[in-house]
């Protein structure tokens, strides 16, 4: 539909040592960078978008896969056909447009999915997306590290090369697995419609300009949900690293 106008990788949380500066090497180990560096595969949806139900399940298909991290965003603007999305916030659907923007497409679109900021697909198309995938997977470079310090409560982002217009760094607090809402209105009316690693919150912990540096984490994730940090280019949105805090009870 055209708008008018994770898996969970889990990586070892890590000690900060010292007064609170983060020990990361400047340019990780090969055999690190290959092993640790997940895909992120962020959905746009709506429950009132008649062809995302097919696409969350598609989505779902790679959510498992390992070194793939899945986030589902739902936005807002297809809330007047009926049936107000009820996990849409208004920032996921800017955050849509953002990626618009840099990718230089016409418009916005329902289902669409975004591959580590650099390539896009319709996430109702499996063997693409899954191509994409691993297109992506096989690119991996070495990216500045990501490390949760023990106490959950401060993330440290290692040093590397920042790209030309910087970079940011942002948490995205997400529900662990599926989650499904009965549909009552709209095009979708009568169906459940499913969804995975649903995203409830993104907010942005500041900039990277490729020096070591360490961010309190702004929010407390509860003992059901996940948190996700992206290291972030500010021009043309591709994900430079990224890292999931494992689930609280989780190894």
């Amino acid at each position: 539909m055209m708008a008018r106008g994770l898996f969970r990788y889990g990586i070892a949380a890590t000690a900060i040592a010292g007064a609170g500066l983060l020990a990361v090497a400047a340019a990780p180990s090969r055999e690190r960078a290959a092993t640790v560096q997940p895909v992120v595969v962020e959905l746009f949806t709506a429950q009132g978008c008649s062809g995302c139900p097919d696409a969350n399940r598609t989505v779902e298909t790679v959510a498992t896969e390992p070194g793939v991290i899945v986030l589902t965003y739902g936005v807002d603007y297809w809330d007047y056909l009926g049936w107000p999305d009820t996990f849409a916030r208004p920032e996921f659907a800017e955050r849509q447009r953002a990626y618009r923007q840099a990718l230089r497409l016409r418009n916005v679109s329902t289902p669409q999915v975004v591959i580590d900021g650099r390539r896009h697909v319709s996430g109702a198309r499996s063997p693409e997306l899954k191509a994409a995938v691993e297109a992506e997977a096989r690119g991996r470079g070495w990216p500045p590290e990501i490390e949760f310090r023990e106490t959950g409560d401060r993330v440290g982002v290692g040093s590397g090369r920042a790209p030309q217009g910087g970079a940011e760094v942002v948490a995205v607090v997400y529900r662990p697995g599926q989650q499904t809402v009965e549909v009552k209105g709209g095009d979708n009316r009568g169906r459940a419609v499913t969804h995975v690693n649903v995203v409830r919150e993104v907010r942005r912990l500041g900039d990277w300009n490729g020096r070591p540096v360490l961010f309190p984490l702004p929010v407390e994730a509860g003992a059901d949900e996940g948190v996700v940090i992206l290291l972030q280019a500010k021009d043309d949105r591709s994900i430079l690293s990224s890292a999931a805090r494992p689930e609280p009870g989780r190894d």
